[in-house]
Parts: structure tokens; C-alpha cells; sequence
């Protein structure tokens, strides 16, 4: 690799390392193949059976193999996203596994769509036991000087504003039952300085310190709030950076300690871990799941 390619790469890891995603023939992995797990039937009496978990951003990408890993597992799963026809698929999908789903358009930048959005999730089911505040969006890389003002704003209000809404209206219920799970979507930019991606390290580390408040707030309360932090994750929005930056998994994947790119089917398993009784010591922790970048 030449040092303009390799400088290239290394000004542009904020985008191949912000837990966005992209296997884009990632190859072997011990994680299941996605499209093997998402035809698995759904276990009525997994390990998460009758519980009720809500889940922002989940039309594709790690919230959506998230859904159907808990859909699998017996949960009842609601969730939101701002693009029907794609919340509508993932819906048919885990209903035509034997899972129970419901769908709620909504966009996490508005609180009062967020409010509307869990109360409807609550009404719909009868409680909230498991809460994956997981939307989020990438913008194009770019220095602080050179910004668009309405970009900022976009990725605060999606990324930052967005966890925040969703728990500001996620934790009265479980107060109320005095007992609950969060999980916060961070990633490993918000332990680094990116210098292309300030507004997504902002926000990630934002979400990193509202997670740690929170559950020091809660934890008297029967209440678990964590984070996680991945690299960079299977999804189409990191391949559709690639795509911008003329980048290639081939180029990324072996500036990265573990040389791949990590599978969708990964982050589900470790949600799905934080959210589990194997996890009940666990609180106001960012998990990290980069493997190994931030060691």
C-alpha cells in the first residue's frame, strides 16, 4: 500500500471505525452468516420469552438484526424508524418466523414523536422490560471549520438528542415497575478524536456520559443502563461510506487490531448479553466491541 493510500485511510478511519457497519464480504467469521439467522423460527420459549423490548432504529443495520435476534428469543419487539416501507419488511419478517413485532413510525429527532412512539409500545404490550436506543446516522467526513450548521444539527439531534428523548421517556415506565434494561448505541469514536468527525465524536462521547449518569441514578432502582462502543460493523450505511471514499474492505480491515469487519449478528449477541441475567452485575459500563482497538 502506497503512503498516500495508507494516509488516506488513516485520515478516513472515523468512518470505517464509528460501529456503523460493513462486512461487505467480510468472509468467515464465528458469528452466524445474517442472512442464516434471519430464517431461524422464533422460540416461544427462549430465553427472553413474554418480555417486551423497545428498540429506536431497527429498519436495517444492527438494530433490525437486533429485533429479529430478540424476536427469535421470544420477545415481544417493538421498534421505530423513519422509513416505513423498510420498518413494514422487518415487521413481516420476524411475524413470518413465528415472532412478535410491531412497528411504530417515528423519528427519534422529535421528542414528542418519542414519546408517542414508547407510550404506544407500552400500550401495545402492557410493560417495558429491554430498551436499545440504538439510531443513529453518518454525515461526510469533514473538519469542524468546514461543517455545515445544519449537519451538526442533524447528527446531534438524531444521534445525541435522540438517546436522550428515548430515555427521558423509557424511564418513567420502568421506575414505575421498578425494574428495566438499557443499552446505548455509542461507538469507539466516542474514546477518540477523530479529526474528520467531530460531530459524531461529540455525540458518542455525549451518550457515553448520559448512559453513566443515568444508571448511577437508577441502579437503586432495579434499573441496568450500559453502552457499547463497536468499530466497524456490517451494515450499508458503513458501506455506503466506503463508497463515497473510494475505500475498500481489502484497504480497511488490516488497519484494524482484529483485521475484519465485525458482523451485525455480533452486536445483536452482545445487546442481547446486557440485556440477559448472565449480565446483572453489569451497570454504567461501555462495553467495548471493537475488538481490541481500544486496548
Amino acid at each position: 500500500m502506497s503512503n498516500i493510500n495508507r494516509r488516506k485511510i488513516l485520515a478516513t478511519g472515523a468512518v470505517a471505525t464509528a460501529g456503523l457497519a460493513a462486512a461487505v464480504s467480510a468472509g468467515k467469521t464465528n458469528a452466524l452468516d445474517q442472512s442464516e439467522s434471519e430464517t431461524i423460527a422464533a422460540k416461544p420459549a427462549g430465553r427472553f420469552a413474554g418480555q417486551v423490548v423497545l428498540i429506536t432504529g431497527a429498519t436495517s443495520g444492527i438494530g433490525e438484526t437486533t429485533a429479529k435476534a430478540f424476536a427469535r428469543e421470544g420477545a415481544r419487539v417493538a421498534f421505530n424508524g423513519r422509513r416505513a416501507n423498510l420498518g413494514q419488511q422487518v415487521e413481516s419478517d420476524i411475524r413470518a418466523s413465528g415472532g412478535d413485532a410491531a412497528y411504530i413510525q417515528s423519528d427519534v429527532r422529535d421528542p414528542q414523536q418519542v414519546e408517542q412512539f414508547v407510550n404506544a409500545a407500552v400500550e401495545q404490550y402492557g410493560r417495558l422490560d429491554i430498551a436499545f436506543n440504538n439510531a443513529g446516522i453518518f454525515m461526510t467526513p469533514v473538519e469542524i471549520q468546514d461543517m455545515d450548521l445544519n449537519n451538526y444539527r442533524d447528527m446531534i439531534a438524531t444521534n445525541l438528542d435522540g438517546v436522550f428523548y428515548a430515555m427521558r421517556y423509557e424511564l418513567p415506565i420502568m421506575i414505575e415497575q421498578n425494574s428495566g434494561i438499557i443499552i446505548n448505541m455509542a461507538s469507539v469514536a466516542g474514546h477518540r478524536g477523530f479529526a474528520n468527525t467531530p460531530h459524531y465524536n461529540a455525540n458518542k462521547h455525549a451518550v457515553i456520559g448520559l448512559t453513566k449518569a443515568a444508571a448511577t441514578a437508577n441502579a437503586s432502582r432495579n434499573i441496568r443502563i450500559n453502552s457499547i462502543s463497536p468499530l466497524a460493523v456490517d451494515t450499508p450505511m458503513l458501506r455506503r461510506s466506503f463508497e463515497y471514499q473510494g475505500l475498500t474492505y481489502a484497504q480497511m480491515a488490516p488497519n484494524f487490531v482484529t483485521p475484519r469487519i465485525m458482523t451485525t449478528e455480533e452486536m445483536a449477541r452482545v445487546v442481547m448479553f446486557l440485556a440477559s441475567d448472565e449480565a446483572t452485575s453489569i451497570n454504567g459500563m461501555d462495553l467495548d466491541v471493537t475488538g481490541g482497538q481500544l486496548a
